[in-house]
């Protein structure tokens, strides 16, 4: 009834909606053909890119960090370097570094990689993705392994992307429990007034247990963290 989300594929949305593959082309050639000594002294090891070769690439697999941001805000993902990922490495994915670094001849750096917070910590398997710089924002995806997503994570996320969807949520959360709580347990009455007052009283409880995990676990919302290399976020 629920299919898996593939991240693969809602990224290849985002950046379809944002970019026209011509633009796009020209875009990359134009950064593959400026890449100065000033640039090579400025971009640090973690921060480099890599010089592919334009008539090589696979237009389908280049992505703009404005189209990486968004779908990581959205399923509440981080887009880290690789330094701070935990997971294993599939042999395809080493496999598919090798056969890019021998078409394009040239030593891949400056790796980076969409996941799950937890997959920055301890190990799982839920869909991560590997991408290389490029420069000037855009990033080639090297491959994905994993399984995908699951199919209601956007939705369970959707209270975390700000402050206004927390408040929301907790209010809609509040007025179900008031609703399902029998008014007889408190007074014999039965008038809107006493309804309201329950209310106000469950959205007190859940809004200080909302303030309280989020502040003992250090949460905060997904724009915030989407590429923070901090645990407590």
């Amino acid at each position: 009834m629920w299919n898996r989300v593939n991240i693969e594929e809602k990224l290849k949305k985002f950046r379809d909606k944002s970019h026209d593959s011509n633009t796009l082309l020209k875009e990359v050639y134009d950064i593959l053909n400026k890449k100065s000594d000033i640039q090579n002294e400025l971009d640090s090891p973690t921060q480099g890119y890599n010089e592919f070769r334009f008539d090589l690439l696979d237009c389908d697999k280049i992505y703009h960090i404005d189209d990486i941001k968004e779908v990581c805000i959205q399923y509440r993902l981080r887009f880290l370097s690789t330094k701070y990922f935990k997971g294993k490495y599939p042999s395809k994915a080493l496999k598919s570094i090798k056969e890019l670094e021998k078409t394009h001849q040239l030593k891949l750096q400056g790796f980076k990689i969409v996941a799950p917070s937890k997959l920055f910590k301890l190990e799982n398997a839920d869909d991560p993705l590997l991408f290389a710089p490029m420069g000037n924002d855009y990033f080639y995806l090297i491959h994905k392994w994993g399984k995908d997503l699951h199919p209601l994570r956007k939705y369970l996320v959707l209270p975390f992307r700000s402050f206004l969807n927390l408040g929301i949520t907790v209010l809609a959360l509040s007025w179900i429990v008031a609703n399902l709580i029998p008014l007889e347990l408190f007074t014999p009455m039965h008038g809107s007034v006493h309804f309201w007052i329950l209310f106000l009283f469950v959205f007190k409880i859940i809004g200080s247990v909302t303030i309280f995990y989020g502040v003992a676990l250090g949460k905060n919302f997904n724009p915030a963290i989407w590429n923070s290399k901090y645990y407590n976020k």
